[in-house]
């Protein structure tokens, strides 16, 4: 019998053993091993959609080693300073919000600079729940997202770490 077989666990032979093919076991994240964290993110300055597509990623735990699409393994996120957010080319003045009241004729059309003034949380809310999955899955990562227009929020308590790209291991 050579060494290399020996070593690689195949013996053939009289009462020798084929050792089977080895499966590896794909990791599955249960809902009690999960470790949420909470991450301030501050908003002045940054491009809504670069600033949503990082925010959406560490709601989806896509950041930690234990992702597993169909569990919520993802943190909480707090947005600081959402009237301070800016939006990257005319975008300010050409991009249309819409939304609907469900009756005949009732679309209602407003511009980012006027949603920006008036709701500024809801232009990043808007930006973040898109780039979540829409189903039931995505509300619920959707719902550990806090946005505020001003620098304070009550969430001290929680101790929340700043997010920035080493952070999450993005850009």
């Amino acid at each position: 019998m050579s060494a290399t077989r020996a070593a690689a666990g195949i013996i053939f032979g009289a009462g020798e053993i084929l050792m089977a093919t080895i499966q590896a076991k794909t990791y599955h994240a249960k809902p009690a091993d999960i470790e949420r964290g909470w991450f301030v993110v501050d908003a002045t300055g940054q491009t809504v959609g670069r600033l949503a597509s990082r925010v959406a990623h560490v709601l989806r735990g896509k950041h930690k080693p234990q992702f597993t699409p169909s569990v919520d393994t993802g943190d909480f996120v707090v947005i600081i300073n959402a009237e301070k957010a800016i939006f990257s080319g005319n975008k300010l003045e050409q991009k249309i919000y819409y939304r609907s009241t469900t009756r005949p004729g009732s679309l209602k059309a407003v511009d980012a600079k006027t949603m920006l003034e008036k709701h500024p949380t809801r232009v990043l809310e808007e930006a973040v729940t898109g780039m979540l999955p829409h189903n039931t899955l995505g509300r619920a990562q959707a719902r550990k997202l806090h946005i505020y227009a001003g620098a304070d929020h009550p969430h001290a308590a929680q101790r929340p770490q700043p997010l920035d790209g080493d952070t999450m291991g993005i850009g």
